[in-house]
Protein backbone atom coordinates (compact mmCIF):
# COMPACT_ATOMS: atom_id res chain seq x y z
CA UNK A 1 0.00 0.00 0.00
CA UNK A 2 2.91 2.36 0.65
CA UNK A 3 6.37 3.25 -0.51
CA UNK A 4 8.22 3.35 2.81
CA UNK A 5 11.16 5.64 3.58
CA UNK A 6 12.98 6.24 6.87
CA UNK A 7 13.92 9.58 8.41
CA UNK A 8 14.38 11.23 11.79
CA UNK A 9 11.12 12.60 13.24
CA UNK A 10 12.20 16.17 12.44
CA UNK A 11 12.98 15.05 8.88
CA UNK A 12 9.55 13.43 8.52
CA UNK A 13 7.92 16.75 9.39
CA UNK A 14 10.10 18.60 6.90
CA UNK A 15 9.24 16.13 4.11
CA UNK A 16 5.53 16.55 4.77
CA UNK A 17 5.93 20.34 4.78
CA UNK A 18 7.76 20.19 1.44
CA UNK A 19 5.19 17.87 -0.14
CA UNK A 20 7.76 15.07 -0.43
CA UNK A 21 5.69 12.64 1.66
CA UNK A 22 1.97 12.02 2.06
CA UNK A 23 1.96 10.37 5.51
CA UNK A 24 4.56 10.60 8.26
CA UNK A 25 5.27 10.30 11.95
CA UNK A 26 4.94 13.94 13.02
CA UNK A 27 6.57 15.30 16.20
CA UNK A 28 3.86 16.80 18.38
CA UNK A 29 5.34 20.29 18.31
CA UNK A 30 5.15 20.31 14.50
CA UNK A 31 1.36 20.06 14.58
CA UNK A 32 1.43 23.81 15.18
CA UNK A 33 2.88 24.55 11.75
CA UNK A 34 1.92 21.68 9.45
CA UNK A 35 -1.41 21.45 7.57
CA UNK A 36 -1.98 17.76 8.38
CA UNK A 37 -4.78 15.48 9.55
CA UNK A 38 -3.99 13.15 12.46
CA UNK A 39 -4.56 9.41 11.96
CA UNK A 40 -6.45 8.71 15.17
CA UNK A 41 -5.29 5.86 17.38
CA UNK A 42 -1.55 5.51 16.80
CA UNK A 43 1.58 7.41 17.74
CA UNK A 44 4.41 7.51 20.27
CA UNK A 45 3.55 8.31 23.87
CA UNK A 46 4.26 7.42 27.49
CA UNK A 47 2.34 7.45 30.77
CA UNK A 48 5.36 8.01 32.98
CA UNK A 49 9.06 7.31 32.68
CA UNK A 50 9.98 6.76 29.01
CA UNK A 51 13.71 6.00 29.50
CA UNK A 52 14.69 7.28 26.03
CA UNK A 53 14.19 11.02 26.66
CA UNK A 54 16.69 12.12 29.30
CA UNK A 55 17.89 15.42 30.68
CA UNK A 56 21.37 14.88 32.09
CA UNK A 57 22.67 17.71 34.28
CA UNK A 58 25.94 18.59 35.99
CA UNK A 59 24.12 21.06 38.26
CA UNK A 60 20.77 21.17 40.10
CA UNK A 61 17.94 21.79 37.58
CA UNK A 62 17.24 25.29 38.89
CA UNK A 63 20.82 26.30 38.04
CA UNK A 64 20.84 25.20 34.40
CA UNK A 65 21.79 28.14 32.17
CA UNK A 66 23.10 26.44 29.01
CA UNK A 67 21.36 23.32 27.72
CA UNK A 68 22.90 21.22 24.95
CA UNK A 69 20.29 19.43 22.86
CA UNK A 70 20.07 16.76 20.20
CA UNK A 71 17.95 18.56 17.59
CA UNK A 72 16.61 15.35 16.02
CA UNK A 73 13.52 15.74 18.25
CA UNK A 74 12.04 19.22 18.42
CA UNK A 75 9.28 17.95 20.69
CA UNK A 76 11.76 16.73 23.30
CA UNK A 77 13.52 20.10 23.32
CA UNK A 78 10.22 21.91 23.91
CA UNK A 79 9.30 19.39 26.60
CA UNK A 80 12.59 20.07 28.36
CA UNK A 81 11.97 23.81 28.16
CA UNK A 82 8.46 23.45 29.61
CA UNK A 83 9.63 21.22 32.46
CA UNK A 84 12.56 23.50 33.31
CA UNK A 85 10.42 26.64 33.20
CA UNK A 86 7.41 25.31 35.09
CA UNK A 87 8.97 22.89 37.58
CA UNK A 88 12.35 24.52 38.17
CA UNK A 89 11.89 28.17 37.24
CA UNK A 90 14.71 28.42 34.66
CA UNK A 91 14.84 29.19 30.95
CA UNK A 92 18.26 28.15 29.70
CA UNK A 93 19.82 28.99 26.38
CA UNK A 94 19.61 26.03 23.96
CA UNK A 95 22.62 24.98 21.92
CA UNK A 96 22.41 22.15 19.34
CA UNK A 97 25.12 19.50 19.59
CA UNK A 98 25.71 15.95 18.29
CA UNK A 99 24.18 13.25 20.54
CA UNK A 100 27.30 12.19 22.46
CA UNK A 101 26.91 12.90 26.16
CA UNK A 102 30.40 13.99 27.18
CA UNK A 103 30.74 16.19 24.09
CA UNK A 104 27.34 17.72 24.80
CA UNK A 105 28.31 18.53 28.38
CA UNK A 106 31.56 20.30 27.45
CA UNK A 107 30.88 23.88 28.49
CA UNK A 108 27.16 23.20 29.03
CA UNK A 109 25.31 22.71 32.29
CA UNK A 110 23.05 19.95 31.01
CA UNK A 111 22.05 17.99 27.92
CA UNK A 112 18.89 16.52 26.44
CA UNK A 113 19.73 13.18 24.86
CA UNK A 114 17.12 11.00 23.18
CA UNK A 115 16.48 7.72 21.41
CA UNK A 116 19.16 5.06 21.02
CA UNK A 117 21.95 7.26 22.50
CA UNK A 118 19.84 7.62 25.65
CA UNK A 119 19.04 3.91 25.78
CA UNK A 120 22.74 3.10 25.56
CA UNK A 121 23.34 5.04 28.78
CA UNK A 122 22.83 3.69 32.29
CA UNK A 123 21.39 6.72 34.13
CA UNK A 124 22.02 5.33 37.63
CA UNK A 125 25.71 4.85 36.84
CA UNK A 126 26.31 8.38 35.58
CA UNK A 127 28.10 10.93 37.77
CA UNK A 128 25.36 13.41 36.88
CA UNK A 129 21.72 14.03 37.71
CA UNK A 130 19.41 12.24 35.26
CA UNK A 131 15.80 13.34 34.80
CA UNK A 132 13.40 11.23 32.74
CA UNK A 133 11.31 13.80 30.89
CA UNK A 134 8.35 11.45 30.54
CA UNK A 135 8.21 11.12 34.30
CA UNK A 136 8.73 14.86 34.76
CA UNK A 137 5.78 15.65 32.47
CA UNK A 138 3.54 13.17 34.28
CA UNK A 139 4.47 14.77 37.59
CA UNK A 140 3.77 18.23 36.20
CA UNK A 141 0.41 17.53 34.52
CA UNK A 142 -0.83 14.10 35.57
CA UNK A 143 -1.29 13.33 31.86
CA UNK A 144 0.45 11.12 29.28
CA UNK A 145 3.07 12.73 27.07
CA UNK A 146 2.56 12.31 23.33
CA UNK A 147 5.81 12.74 21.41
CA UNK A 148 4.54 12.09 17.89
CA UNK A 149 1.48 11.06 15.90
CA UNK A 150 0.95 9.59 12.46
CA UNK A 151 -0.59 12.20 10.18
CA UNK A 152 -1.44 12.74 6.52
CA UNK A 153 -0.85 15.85 4.46
CA UNK A 154 -4.06 17.71 3.70
CA UNK A 155 -5.63 16.29 0.58
CA UNK A 156 -4.02 12.89 1.15
CA UNK A 157 -6.05 11.67 4.11
CA UNK A 158 -8.19 8.57 3.52
CA UNK A 159 -10.66 7.08 6.02
CA UNK A 160 -8.97 3.67 5.85
CA UNK A 161 -5.53 4.97 6.82
CA UNK A 162 -6.12 5.06 10.60
CA UNK A 163 -7.29 1.43 10.67
CA UNK A 164 -4.37 0.34 8.48
CA UNK A 165 -1.81 1.97 10.76
CA UNK A 166 -3.48 0.55 13.86
CA UNK A 167 -3.35 -2.94 12.33
CA UNK A 168 0.33 -2.42 11.54
CA UNK A 169 1.00 -1.27 15.10
CA UNK A 170 -0.67 -4.33 16.56
CA UNK A 171 1.21 -6.63 14.18
CA UNK A 172 4.48 -5.13 15.39
CA UNK A 173 3.57 -5.55 19.04
CA UNK A 174 2.51 -9.14 18.42
CA UNK A 175 6.00 -9.78 16.99
CA UNK A 176 7.91 -7.83 19.63
CA UNK A 177 10.35 -10.62 20.50
CA UNK A 178 11.46 -10.90 16.87
CA UNK A 179 11.90 -7.12 16.60
CA UNK A 180 14.00 -7.09 19.78
CA UNK A 181 16.21 -9.93 18.53
CA UNK A 182 16.82 -8.19 15.21
CA UNK A 183 17.30 -4.63 16.41
CA UNK A 184 18.73 -4.55 19.94
CA UNK A 185 22.19 -5.96 19.24
CA UNK A 186 23.06 -3.81 16.20
CA UNK A 187 21.94 -0.72 18.12
CA UNK A 188 24.07 -1.55 21.16
CA UNK A 189 21.06 -1.88 23.45
CA UNK A 190 20.61 -4.84 25.85
CA UNK A 191 17.75 -7.08 24.74
CA UNK A 192 16.07 -6.95 28.17
CA UNK A 193 16.04 -3.15 28.07
CA UNK A 194 14.76 -3.08 24.48
CA UNK A 195 11.93 -5.46 25.40
CA UNK A 196 11.00 -3.39 28.47
CA UNK A 197 11.19 -0.16 26.48
CA UNK A 198 9.03 -1.31 23.57
CA UNK A 199 6.70 -3.48 25.62
CA UNK A 200 6.13 -1.33 28.72
CA UNK A 201 7.53 2.19 28.42
CA UNK A 202 6.28 3.27 25.01
CA UNK A 203 2.57 3.58 24.28
CA UNK A 204 1.71 3.15 20.61
CA UNK A 205 -2.10 3.04 20.78
CA UNK A 206 -3.44 6.44 21.76
CA UNK A 207 -6.74 7.01 23.51
CA UNK A 208 -8.68 9.90 24.99
CA UNK A 209 -6.22 10.52 27.82
CA UNK A 210 -3.28 10.65 25.41
CA UNK A 211 -5.03 13.24 23.25
CA UNK A 212 -5.74 15.33 26.35
CA UNK A 213 -2.04 15.16 27.12
CA UNK A 214 -1.22 16.21 23.55
CA UNK A 215 -3.48 19.25 23.73
CA UNK A 216 -2.04 20.20 27.12
CA UNK A 217 1.48 20.00 25.71
CA UNK A 218 0.60 22.21 22.76
CA UNK A 219 -1.17 24.71 25.04
CA UNK A 220 1.86 24.99 27.32
CA UNK A 221 4.21 25.25 24.36
CA UNK A 222 2.18 28.12 22.91
CA UNK A 223 2.20 29.88 26.27
CA UNK A 224 5.95 29.52 26.67
CA UNK A 225 6.58 30.87 23.18
CA UNK A 226 4.28 33.84 23.86
CA UNK A 227 6.20 34.59 27.06
CA UNK A 228 9.46 34.38 25.11
CA UNK A 229 8.16 36.90 22.58
CA UNK A 230 7.01 39.22 25.36
CA UNK A 231 10.42 38.99 27.02
CA UNK A 232 12.21 39.84 23.76
CA UNK A 233 9.78 42.68 23.07
CA UNK A 234 10.34 44.18 26.51
CA UNK A 235 14.10 44.06 26.06
CA UNK A 236 14.57 41.54 28.85
CA UNK A 237 17.96 39.88 29.01
CA UNK A 238 16.41 36.61 30.23
CA UNK A 239 17.76 33.58 28.39
CA UNK A 240 15.15 31.87 26.23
Amino acid sequence: MFELEYALPSGCADRLAAGEADVGIVPSIELERLPVEILQGTGIACRGAIRSILLISKVPPDRIRLLAADTSSRTSIMLARIVLAERYGVRPRIEPRPPELETMLEGADAAVIIGDPALRLEPAALPYLALDLGSEWRGLTGLPMVFAVWAARQGHYRPDLAATFLDSCRYGRANLDEIVRQEAGPRGIPEALAREYLGERVIHELGEEEYRGLEEFLTRARRLRAEDRDAVGSGSSRAV
